[in-house]
């Protein structure tokens, strides 16, 4: 067995205060977030701003993709989408005074929708309390259904994004039960159907992929329609998940964003702690 790679300085975080402050909230509304389930690294920076992407449809996924530590839940049953749960997001979001929310969620293959139903009740809660909110959802790729996409783009969210994660020649440790093109489908369908709605992207790079092979997936992200484009290092969150295979240099990824914005994207966070929601405020712009 492969001893671990020691973590570059580079990727080296600390935690801020107000991370128990923001944690003791969003318990008190009875609410998961990404950044907690995915056991992401800048979780201190976000939650002492404070910031959070709140994760609707419970903290089980239908799936079990190599990278991730959300609980899987292939084997068991999962519960119906809580009713009261958007309504619980827009009053954390207020409570917290965020001008800007992301929402995402878990896959849930066993709900005849997907769950796009919840996306656009929780998007409608929110405007309902916080007019001037920003919203931005980040989906799973409801196994291709138009009808879903309909739903989650008629609530009126700011920008619709879906990450296509990893290079093709990867889906199968990475992504086993997703398909590459059925992901770039969802951009473009997403661009069809709601065309004045900003779209956006993520990949992950450290999982083994080449720079040809990023640059190949840029462009093909690029092709859908897509504005924002996130770049960041795969970190392995647990045992369980998939190896690091190599820490990217800062300067690597300069060169990616320098080149996505070269190809066209309006926007583009390439750095290694960057993930698809961290500063999405800040991406953002009228």
């Amino acid at each position: 067995m492969n001893e671990p790679m020691r973590l570059p300085e580079w990727i080296k975080t600390k935690s801020p205060a107000g991370l128990h402050a923001t944690k003791q909230m969003l318990r008190s509304h009875g609410l998961s977030t990404v950044c907690e389930e995915a056991r992401c690294p800048n979780i201190g920076v976000c939650f002492s701003k404070p910031t959070a992407t709140f994760m609707i449809l419970g903290s089980h996924c239908t799936r079990n993709c190599g990278f991730c530590s959300v609980e899987s839940a292939s084997h068991m049953p999962l519960n119906p989408p809580d009713a009261d749960e958007p309504a619980r997001v827009a009053l954390a979001a207020r409570d917290m005074g965020l001008r800007y929310v992301v929402i995402t969620s878990v896959s849930r293959d066993d709900l005849h929708d997907g769950g796009a139903r919840q996306f656009s009740r929780t998007v409608a809660a929110l405007r309902e309390l916080l007019p001037a909110v920003k919203i931005e959802v980040l989906t799973p790729d409801f196994r291709g259904d138009t009808a879903a996409l309909k739903t989650v783009l008629s609530s009126g969210p700011d920008v619709f994004n879906h990450n296509i994660e990893t290079v093709p020649r990867l889906y199968s440790s990475v992504r086993p039960q997703a398909d590459y093109d059925r992901s770039l489908g969802v951009l473009v369908t997403a661009k069809e159907i709601a065309p004045w709605i900003r779209s956006k992207s993520g990949l992950m790079v450290g999982l083994g992929e080449t720079v040809e092979e990023v640059f190949s997936l840029m462009r093909d992200i690029l092709s859908t329609g897509c504005d924002y484009l996130t770049i960041g290092q795969y970190l392995r969150p647990s045992k369980k998940n998939l190896p690091v295979t190599e820490y990217i240099a800062p300067a690597l990824f300069a060169e990616y964003r320098k080149a996505g914005l070269s190809m066209g994207f309006r926007g583009v966070a390439s750095a290694p702690l960057v993930r698809s929601s961290m500063d999405a405020e800040e991406m953002f712009s009228p």
